[in-house]
């Protein structure tokens, strides 16, 4: 081989070398980029709220597509967020409603007491399952999400019989998440590397309540979304494998978490049979 020869291949080889350091930098700047964005709780939480509010109690006016009910608090709307953003259920007709976690998506006298004493005023005047029960008897597949608390995932079996839902309806309910601490601005001093790798621990109320769902409702309609995103209900990866971060605050979804997550819910559960 001649020595221009191996010049010139040299050459190729330090170029091609330098593209490739090149576009790796660049990556993880517009990755970063991407982080500091989300540092901006508030417009992550609008992000959060947005779709879920354009559907808040719309009609179900077609008499061929399928309704679907999705009912609760902010962890309803990231799953209405996981829904549309992975491109599923285009084929049925969407409509929310919003019971504030202080409330509880629960049904019943016996539930309603258990309300806290300061609250009771603020979720008489909010939305209720009371109050949707004419929707959620024109619904075709009623999804129930929420950050459960002990109290109404004990009682969840009462609300559940309370509903009154048809033989022919479809209910699902979807547990607590959590994806721990999330402090992204330390993120940054990360190598690609210790992201992929970074695992957060989750408070270990994920896991009792989960535990009392799976264990007071039928295998058909519960689903252990922390479990499925997580694979253990006592750490979690907050980063998917080709950096995209996936909840900005620990408890909710970025819109490539959002994809990230429908797309493991609408392989892994349930809901793959809609």
């Amino acid at each position: 081989m001649t020595l221009s020869k191996n010049i010139k291949i040299n050459f190729l080889l330090i170029l091609t070398t330098l593209l490739i350091a090149s576009f790796s930098l660049n990556t993880l700047a517009d990755q970063r980029g991407d982080l500091l964005k989300m540092a901006n709780k508030k417009e992550s939480g609008k992000y959060v709220r947005a779709q879920f509010l354009s559907l808040l109690k719309k009609p179900f006016t077609s008499s061929t597509k399928k309704k679907v009910l999705i009912i609760g608090d902010s962890h309803a709307q990231d799953f209405v967020n996981a829904i549309l953003e992975s491109g599923n259920l285009k084929n049925y007709q969407l409509s929310t409603r919003e019971i504030p976690t202080r409330c509880q998506p629960v049904l019943g006298d016996s539930a309603t007491q258990l309300i806290a004493t300061k609250d009771k005023t603020f979720c008489a005047k909010s939305d209720n399952l009371a109050k949707a029960k004419n929707q959620i008897a024109k619904a075709d597949i009623v999804i129930l999400v929420a950050n459960w608390k002990e109290w109404s995932a004990k009682e969840l079996p009462n609300t559940i019989k309370n509903l009154h839902l048809k033989p022919q309806q479809k209910l699902l309910v979807l547990g607590r998440k959590s994806f721990g601490k999330v402090s992204i601005r330390n993120y940054l001093r990360l190598s690609e590397k210790e992201l992929r790798n970074l695992e957060n621990k989750v408070d270990g109320v994920q896991e009792k309540i989960n535990n009392i769902l799976k264990s007071s409702l039928d295998k058909t309609i519960f689903i252990d979304i922390q479990q499925l995103i997580c694979n253990s209900s006592s750490s979690c990866r907050i980063f998917t494998s080709d950096l995209k971060l996936i909840s900005f605050d620990g408890g909710h979804l970025t819109k490539e978490g959002a994809r990230y997550v429908g797309k493991i819910l609408f392989k892994k559960s349930q809901l793959k049979d809609l």
